[in-house]
């Protein structure tokens, strides 16, 4: 910058060209550029002029004054912007690795005092050292989707930038997409790994915050896509094969990218990836956000480092929009499936490549070390492709995701779960089939019998199990004929509301499931379907008696088995045997007739084999209840039509209360309750007890307001005074209920 300075005394006798070479003056004001344009016709040569240069700071160019042409990198790759930090990033310790910093702690303090104590501890540093390092390999063995991520998103994680230093022999970073702007976000350049040259296309993060904000936290907008397709189509051009490198949260989106057209910009990339001719590789070091990591990464092979993720949105997000809360996150990275393992599994990913113990951070140069491989080995396998193979190979790797083709021959591995999942859908049935399995079915059973074997339980149980899978699919069928599928879903809904907040069923929704139970019953023959479901039902209920009675006469063959083995005992034999004899020279033709002594031997032999029978039949799973009467009924017999014809009004009166709404309506939670407390749920047990006392509490409240409690007493007091006269008259009554007789009931359930 020149400023200059005159006296308009001055300019008597002075040219123009000598004013501009004077060197000094005495005035200031008008600038140079105004001289320029001013006509001097002044002569005189008094003027002075005054030029004042301001010091600028000299230009600082990006390469050293020394470089060698022929050191590692050479000249070029000192041009890029990209220098080494001067401060060391500081250690970043995630959640899940807390454990591991109580055992670095104590490594550090030994150290310490070793150093201060001049005392060898070697030994237990190793000793520590060793432990730290197995339990960081076993932390790592087992990390859950959320920690990739957690891992994947390290601050100290290495970048694209630190990569491709790392393992090019030269590289030049490129500018611009030409159209008058130069993304940070995404950087380009050539480089040579083991003297091949390649385009090298990457997102690249800050490494500190400073960094991050220049580099927009690694989001592109459109002019860095448009930057990359640039050099695409200049790698296409010069047959460079091209290298991506993924590490983005995702595309920039704010209002002005999208004003600039940042939908357009990135399908304009994935439309271009899949016309280029020369190889493409794509390596996910980091995380790999939706649209903004698939705008560089339609490759022929997708790469993935060990921790690193690819997604079509975050955890976080995912979470947000199923779970209503970010904090379900860890949920949604394992429901997800973004992990390098489990993107393998799905042919998304077609390599894993590894990283240290603790993550690449851990070991930039040692992971950069095994991406060139990757590299190296990908790129000789496609070179060797041609042109019009490769373009082929990249366009079956994306068509063959998440699709099917017919007609193509599937592979065995996918074909064998295929078969799985036809096996849980049963087909229908025709009536003839049925028939004729049937038929066969009950053939078994006349085998089984005639041969006094047991009859075929599994067939038996097979075939109700296929009947019962037939009736459900011929309802669904007759349901959806009568148009009644819609309401049946919403009441399923309704129901489910109700279990998952664990409150008990309202009565409105009783209503509703009743009434559409009914509509149901009447409308079902108008079905179109109802006569082959009528016959299934039919078969279903006949098979299911069968087996009813196969198991029933299986059981009795059971008992008598029993039975016949503890009376065939020589013990029990030889008792009554003599008993036989006892009771035939005593000539009494009844019970009652025989003495007291031999009464009491039969009660007491027939005492003891009920205790064995009791025995046997609790080895056979069967719940054995022994229940005494005291009653004579002989004594009784004038009373049994009064008992019975009170019990018939009991039972009146009992299923008139029972068929109120009300009751109804407490039965059915009673019984839901009673479902709910299968699976230990404490509250559900404190609400079947309360709703059975209440049950309880309406019967006895609908009897004892009526006249049976009255006809109860009367019949009571009679059967009393009827015991006290036929004891007080002979004393027949004590002496025939002194011995109470037991009776067996088998419950089969």
């Amino acid at each position: 910058m020149a400023s200059i300075s005159y006296s308009p005394a001055a300019f008597d006798g002075t040219s123009a060209s000598d004013l501009l070479r004077s060197s000094s003056s005495g005035v200031t004001g008008i600038p140079l550029k105004t001289l320029g344009k001013v006509r001097f016709v002044v002569k005189r040569r008094d003027v002075i002029v005054a030029a004042k240069t301001r010091k600028m700071k000299k230009h600082a160019y990006p390469w050293p004054a020394d470089a060698h042409p022929n050191v590692k990198g050479g000249v070029l790759t000192h041009l890029s912007h990209f220098k080494p930090l001067k401060e060391k990033q500081k250690p970043v310790t995630l959640d899940f690795e807390k454990p591991l910093v109580d055992l670095e702690k104590k490594i550090v303090d030994v150290r310490k005092m070793a150093n201060e104590t001049g005392l060898d501890f070697s030994d237990q540093i190793i000793s520590l050292e060793n432990k730290y390092q197995q339990a960081l390999k076993e932390l790592y063995l087992h990390l859950t989707p959320i920690q990739r991520v957690n891992i994947a998103r390290h601050p100290n994680r290495p970048t694209f930038l630190d990569h491709v230093f790392n393992m090019t022999d030269k590289f030049v970073e490129l500018h611009g997409d030409r159209a008058g702007y130069d993304d940070p976000a995404i950087v380009t350049g050539i480089g040579t790994i083991d003297g091949r040259r390649y385009m090298f296309i990457g997102q690249q993060k800050g490494r500190n915050t400073k960094e991050n904000i220049q580099r927009n936290f690694g989001m592109p907008t459109p002019h860095g896509y448009r930057k990359a397709l640039r050099m695409m189509y200049y790698a296409d051009h010069h047959g460079f094969p091209i290298v991506t490198f993924i590490d983005t949260p995702g595309a920039y989106a704010d209002l002005k990218s999208e004003e600039l057209g940042q939908g357009e910009a990135i399908a304009h990339n994935l439309r271009t990836m899949f016309g280029l001719k020369v190889p493409i590789v794509s390596i996910v070091i980091g995380e790999g956000g939706s649209g903004g990591a698939l705008a560089i990464g339609c490759a022929n092979k997708l790469l993935m480092l060990e921790n690193a993720v690819f997604y079509v949105a975050s955890p976080e997000a995912c979470a947000a929009i199923l779970w209503k809360s970010a904090k379900a996150s860890p949920k949604a990275a394992e429901k997800l499936r973004i992990t390098a393992p489990e993107l393998c599994k799905l042919q998304i990913c077609d390599g894993i490549i590894p990283e240290p113990p603790g993550g690449a951070h851990a070991g930039a140069t040692w992971t950069s070390q095994q991406i060139k491989a990757a590299i190296n080995e990908t790129m000789d396998e496609l070179t060797a492709i041609d042109t019009e193979e490769l373009l082929k190979h990249r366009m079956h790797k994306f068509r063959k995701l998440g699709g099917f083709q017919e007609g193509v021959p599937i592979d065995p591995k996918k074909k064998v779960n295929m078969k799985k999942k036809e096996e849980q859908t049963v087909p229908r049935s025709s009536k003839a089939e049925l028939e004729g399995e049937i038929e066969k079915l009950k053939q078994q059973i006349l085998k089984a019998k005639e041969s006094s074997t047991n009859p075929p339980e599994v067939a038996l149980k097979n075939m109700i199990e296929k009947l019962k899978e037939e009736a459900y699919h011929e309802y669904s069928e007759a349901i959806r004929a009568l148009g009644l599928k819609d309401r049946l879903e919403m009441l399923r809904e309704e129901v489910s509301k109700v279990n998952s907040k664990d409150q008990l069923m309202n009565p409105v929704l009783m209503d509703k499931i009743e009434k559409l139970k009914r509509e149901l019953n009447q409308s079902l023959s108008a079905a179109p379907n109802y006569t082959i479901l009528k016959y299934k039902l039919d078969m279903l209920k006949e098979v299911s008696t069968a087996k009813s009675l196969s198991k029933a006469a299986t059981m009795k063959q059971e008992v008598n088995k029993k039975f016949s083995e503890i009376m065939g005992r020589p013990g029990i034999k030889d008792k009554l045997e003599a008993l036989e004899a006892e009771v035939q020279s005593s000539g009494s033709s009844s019970f009652i007739d025989l003495d007291e002594g031999v009464k009491d031997k039969i009660l007491k032999l027939k005492s003891e084999i009920e205790l064995e029978m009791i025995s046997a039949l609790e080895s056979l799973s069967l719940e054995v209840e022994v229940v005494k009467s005291n009653a004579n009924p002989t004594s009784l017999s004038v009373f049994k039509n009064k008992v019975d014809n009170l019990n018939e009004e009991i039972n009146k009166t009992i299923e008139e209360v029972v068929n109120s709404s009300e009751l109804k309506n407490m039965m059915e939670l009673l019984k839901l309750e009673k479902a709910k407390a299968e699976a230990e749920d404490v509250e559900s047990e404190s609400k079947i007890e309360a709703l059975q006392q209440q049950i309880k509490q309406r019967i006895s409240e609908a009897i004892s307001s009526s006249e049976l409690k009255g006809k109860h007493q009367e019949l009571k007091a009679e059967i009393s005074e009827a015991i006290q006269s036929s004891g007080g008259a002979n004393g027949s009554l004590q002496k025939e209920t002194k011995h109470a007789e037991p009776m067996l009931e088998m419950n089969f359930a």
